[in-house]
């Protein structure tokens, strides 16, 4: 019904399978499959309207507008919009070290 298609990078699938693995083993696999299917919730809001997202603080201060991200707290979903395809870059614990993941990350991505 969306009119946005949503992909994520392999990046992206790599930070969810590592999410997964560390709240299964540090809590429980329930809270993990929860965590996991409010974020894929989230993902798939893209589809209808990924312009609400808002810029991630770290990137606007450098002048930074091509990414957006949307929140299941505290985990942060950091993507870009590209014609009607929206790319999921990053999925994240906001507690982390922003401004280095994000440098690291976004500015070497390939799509």
């Amino acid at each position: 019904m969306g009119s946005y298609e949503v992909s994520l990078t392999d990046d992206a699938i790599i930070d969810l399978e590592e999410l997964d693995e560390y709240i299964s083993s540090h809590d429980s696999p329930e809270n993990a499959a929860y965590v996991l299917d409010k974020i894929e919730e989230v993902i798939q809001g893209l589809e209808g309207m990924p312009e609400r997202g808002s810029y991630p603080e770290e990137l606007s201060q450098l002048g930074i507008k091509e990414y957006r991200e949307v929140f299941f707290k505290p985990y942060r979903i950091i993507y870009r919009i590209i014609g009607r395809q929206v790319y999921v870059f990053l999925v994240v614990d906001g507690r982390r070290n922003m401004q280095k993941l994000l440098q690291r990350r976004l500015f070497s991505a390939s799509l």
